[in-house]
């Protein structure tokens, strides 16, 4: 693979960037770079740094760096790779990269690194998809996830369902050879068992689903109510600073309004927003019709009862509380009260535990094996589909045994689409698109 570079840390104003240089010939590239250095870059170990002068084509000083030197297959991307550590800021950088182009170095596309680290075999598909979560990731709960995937504990629970399922298809497949009749006694109600015990793996991964998305993208928790029922001030409260402008004058938030809380790890986009109520204005109609399409996508919706209002009022699903509880009429109905003026403290409280029980926050290992992405999900209930397929085929005998084996087969490349066994260009196209370059 020709080589490629590329920044590897953020742009912008820092005291050190960070240029990767990965692939064939690097190192008579870097050896090109600083020619200075004394041994060259092409005779350093493995493993070992220097400091050194890099100097353009015409020998005019670029930088004054430090050359980091990895040898393959042990470095990130399985290739030879060097990484030099510049000055940062934006003169200094570009200034680096403009000479490895034309030493002959391409510019890396988005991921590219970690592409060829994949088609190297130093990490499979969802070690890579980790890569990028793990970058992205807004909160430690979500590190702690994205490093465990990382690390290969989603691997090493698809691993042995993608094996076992290929090996039961094969077996399978074998009795095929046998005569009408001849159909060992024990091996319908051995192999049930086993694609039983097979479609069990797979439903308590396809159960982790859920708790990695809301880690890794967030949930979008939405604030609602009648106008005046206390929406932005719940919104304020929560976030502790004040972020909504709260007034008694009836539609004062016409349009949504976001910002992220970190709920125990986990991102949540909370939404305060229009008051339901047949607007008078054309600007408040549309934020109440947003506000309704949020109701209608959120992961939890806050219903705040107006003082007065009947407990019913309330979207199905939601969590219905009664704000204002300091406020006529009073009466007690058994809904969750609050009041944010007269206890603040005990009324974010009383909302975020109602939070965490809609949301089932906390309820997972953030260390062990979860799905992460709407990709591995698809392809792990494809599988699981493909595992029912192959039970209600064996179930008929002798006549399911030939789809019984392909449904085997179906299931175990689902599984090995996950892991990276079986993919194509386009695939991995569409999923190193969205990392960043340089990683």
């Amino acid at each position: 693979m020709r080589p490629i570079a590329a920044l590897a840390s953020a742009p912008g104003l820092g005291g050190v960037a960070l240029i990767r240089l990965s692939g064939e010939g690097v190192y008579a590239l870097a050896d090109r770079l600083a020619p200075r250095l004394s041994p060259p870059p092409s005779e350093r170990p493995a493993g070992s740094f220097a400091h050194a002068t890099l100097v353009d084509e015409a020998g005019r000083t670029l930088d004054d760096a430090v050359l980091l030197f990895y040898r393959a297959p042990r470095s990130y991307t399985g290739e030879d790779t060097v990484e030099l550590c510049v000055h940062g800021g934006e003169v200094v950088p570009r200034a680096v990269l403009d000479a490895l182009f034309r030493l002959g170095a391409a510019p890396a596309g988005p991921g590219e690194f970690t592409r060829r680290a994949f088609l190297n075999g130093r990490l499979d598909l969802t070690q890579a998809e980790a890569v990028a979560d793990l970058v992205a990731a807004r909160t430690p709960r979500a590190e702690r996830a994205a490093r465990a995937n990382l690390q290969g504990r989603l691997a090493d629970a698809l691993h042995p369902l993608y094996a076992d399922a290929l090996a039961l298809s094969a077996e399978v497949e074998h009795l095929l050879d046998f005569d009408e009749g001849e159909l060992p006694d024990a091996f319908r109600d051995d192999a049930s068992g086993r694609v039983r015990a097979l479609a069990a793996r797979a439903d308590a991964l396809l159960a982790t689903w859920r708790e990695g998305r809301l880690t890794r993208q967030g949930a979008l928790v939405v604030l609602a109510g009648r106008p005046n029922a206390g929406k932005s001030t719940l919104l304020n409260l929560l976030l502790g600073y004040d972020r909504a402008i709260v007034s008694d004058e009836p539609g004062t938030t016409r349009d949504t309004l976001e910002e992220t809380l970190d709920l125990d790890g986990v991102p949540v986009r909370l939404t305060d927003t229009a008051g339901l109520r047949d607007a008078p204005g054309a600007v408040e109609r549309q934020g109440v019709a947003r506000a309704r399409d949020l109701i209608a996508r959120a992961d939890a919706v806050l219903y705040l009862l107006a003082p007065g209002e009947p407990a019913d009022a309330a979207p199905a699903g939601a969590i219905a509380l009664r704000a204002k509880a300091d406020l006529p009429p009073a009466a007690p109905d058994g809904m969750p009260a609050i009041s944010a003026t007269r206890a603040p403290e005990a009324a974010r409280a009383t909302a975020l535990r109602l939070l965490r029980e809609a949301l089932r926050i906390g309820a997972g290992d953030p260390d062990a094996a979860t799905l992460a992405t709407e990709r591995q999900y698809a392809l792990l209930a494809e599988a699981a589909r493909a595992l029912a397929a192959a039970g209600a085929a064996l179930a008929r005998g002798e006549l399911g045994l030939v789809p019984a084996a392909q449904a085997l087969r179906d299931a175990a490349r689902a599984v090995g689409e996950i892991l990276g066994k079986v993919y194509s260009e386009d695939l991995l196209d569409t999923l190193f698109a969205r990392f960043c370059v340089g990683k």
